[in-house]
């Protein structure tokens, strides 16, 4: 399994040269087993991920966690759902409120977007899903439900051998009484319990998440002591703050990493990395 991230910002894109090492685009991560093609999330990076992707699919699966729209604005300029010879599934929450295909055509529809929805050459293939297993080709998928507000969902891909784990919009904090010494009540914890690599929010400072609560982002601490309870291999921070430069970011993981000592690989996750899970990895 290869994970890709074409876009790990968050809230709001943020090119410059202050942010060229870890980049401006928001959420999207390509993975790759075999001949099949997952996308996590629609913000901008999707749009040079459609101008790169790999010749050959004929089916890409873009698994969204929620419909906020740092995690969605990059989807109409996606070039395969122009493509008549692709088909593409668009998957993401249920919601009490509304269908997903409503919410989603409120994006594909004036003033957001020009291009409606059923202007598309292949309506795109619409699977609403909540506390779901189900399968893509050869991957087993787990989605739940999250701390982050509205329907949100957080995805476990396993391949057989590995497990990767993507939480961009979380507060595990918020959920458990007894964070982060107990799963009992944890959000998230079956979705990276024993993860081989999990990309996880760490947004704020510890300081900064104090006056945040409930806003459903995580301190990069707090993503550190998550990962530590599920016992992953490997903790990537995600969804970084719009107004942190590269040097601001490595200034607040290094004082975290001071701070918590994990026993486990973390990095800041950057737009542009390749992981790549089995095969001795």
């Amino acid at each position: 399994m290869i994970i890709k991230v074409w876009g790990c910002r968050g809230s709001l894109p943020s090119p410059g040269p202050e942010n060229n090492i870890y980049g401006g685009n928001t959420s999207c991560v390509q993975v790759s087993y075999k001949n099949i093609c997952i996308i996590l999330d629609g913000g901008s990076g999707i749009q040079r991920l459609g101008k790169y992707l790999e010749p050959g699919f004929t089916e890409i699966h873009i698994l969204l966690t929620h419909l906020h729209i740092d995690h969605t604005m990059g989807l109409g300029f996606f070039q395969p759902l122009y493509d008549p010879n692709v088909t593409v599934h668009l998957w993401g929450p249920s919601s009490t409120v509304e269908p997903l295909l409503n919410r989603l055509r409120r994006y594909f529809s004036p003033p957001l977007f020009p291009v409606r929805m059923n202007d598309l050459p292949n309506h795109p293939i619409i699977h609403e899903i909540d506390n779901s297993d189900f399968e893509i080709g050869e991957l087993k998928i787990k989605s739940s439900y999250i701390c982050h507000p509205g329907a949100t969902l957080g995805y476990r891909i396993d391949d057989g051998e590995c497990v990767f784990t993507y939480l961009p919009d979380h507060e595990p904090a918020l959920g458990s009484a007894n964070f982060p010494f107990d799963p009992e009540w944890t959000s998230g914890f079956e979705l990276a319990r024993n993860a081989d690599l999990l990309f996880h929010d760490g947004e704020y400072t510890e300081e900064e998440y104090q006056s945040r609560v409930g806003w459903g982002h995580s301190s990069i601490d707090g993503a550190i002591d998550f990962a530590r309870l599920c016992g992953v291999r490997k903790l990537c921070v995600f969804h970084h703050d719009p107004l942190n430069s590269d040097k601001k970011l490595e200034e607040i993981f290094d004082t975290s990493m001071e701070t918590k000592n994990p026993q486990f690989i973390v990095e800041l996750c950057k737009e542009g990395a390749t992981y790549t899970l089995g095969g001795g990895e």
